[in-house]
């Protein structure tokens, strides 16, 4: 089985989600916050105005990279890149200026959001991609939009029109990924990004709110759709040296499997170096320990005792 068959079932991971937030320069991280229960965010313009002078000030002062985001009545998404290790700094004194910001204006007490952000980073350029697709097509999907660029709290006018205005937002890094080897430039990259947001609203993605699922299928989807075209995409790998995630491409972590197996000794005590190896890889693209056994053809059992002899 070749790894975009694998794709298209879905068992490829393309999100490090640690217990322990991140804080390493050059990663990508999709950031998430939301309300607390049912509560809104934001109630009125000036609001979602608020949040984005916040969030060009801490983009600022804390040397973030803000590549893409959306702005729902209840949740939020940011798609950003660090300069410094203050990734937590930066988050907590933004939530907690407008939190602040928010409550005086409305004469209310208690917690605005609903807890710590949520940070998954983004191991590979597939997913970055999908990942700022479904970031953008979020209003669409709940309904309040019917194009992406119709909505007019997200960057997404900044991907698709060349008269969008100058931002804090950097779209270029996402937009270099679109091309025959990603060597297309300006509107032309617009376009296809245009294209990708159109087809990508046109697609069944489930629950939005299910993110990492929600993402999956649209990486996949991207894949059948483009073929050949974003195939650059799909073969790199975002994890920088040094960074404590010394991941193989996926390609390649396949191909090992597979060996394994194909040999007959995964199983076997002379694999035992080779399969702690697998499973960390594995655990690492946020498969979990099920998902793992069944890959490998291994119980599980084998796969908790591995993990715990790491401890």
């Amino acid at each position: 089985m070749d790894v975009i068959e694998l794709m298209e079932k879905g068992k490829i991971k393309r999100v490090f989600r640690a217990r322990r937030k991140l804080n390493y320069p050059r990663l990508i991280y999709h950031i998430t916050q939301r309300a607390a229960g049912n509560e809104p965010l934001f109630l009125e313009q000036d609001d979602y105005l608020s949040m984005l002078v916040l969030m060009k000030e801490i983009c600022r002062t804390h040397n973030i990279n803000m590549h893409a985001f959306c702005l729902m009545p209840n949740h939020i998404h940011f798609l950003l890149s660090l300069s410094e290790s203050n990734l937590s700094e930066s988050m907590r004194n933004l939530f907690s200026r407008y939190a602040q910001r928010f409550n005086k204006k409305y004469e209310r007490k208690g917690h605005l959001f609903a807890g710590p952000f949520r940070q998954s980073v983004c191991l590979d350029d597939a997913y970055i991609l999908a990942a700022s697709l479904y970031i953008h097509l979020n209003p669409v999907k709940a309904g309040l939009a019917s194009s992406p660029t119709r909505y007019r709290w997200s960057s997404a006018r900044l991907y698709c029109s060349d008269s969008a205005g100058d931002s804090f937002v950097d779209p270029t890094l996402i937009l270099g990924l679109i091309g025959e080897g990603g060597h297309e430039r300006g509107s032309t990259q617009k376009k296809r990004y245009k294209d990708l947001i159109r087809r990508g609203a046109e697609l069944e993605l489930g629950n939005i709110m299910e993110q990492d699922e929600a993402i999956d299928k649209l990486t996949m989807k991207l894949h059948n759709m483009f073929g050949l075209a974003l195939d650059h995409v799909f073969k790199k790998n975002r994890v920088p040296a040094g960074a404590g995630l010394e991941l193989l491409p996926m390609v390649e972590l396949e191909a090992q499997i597979e060996q394994l197996k194909k040999a007959g000794v995964m199983s076997k005590p002379q694999s035992m170096k080779a399969r702690r190896y697998l499973i960390e890889q594995l655990v690492a693209r946020g498969f979990k320990r099920e998902e793992i056994a069944e890959k490998l053809g291994v119980s599980r059992k084998t796969v908790y005792n591995i993990l715990r002899k790491q401890l």
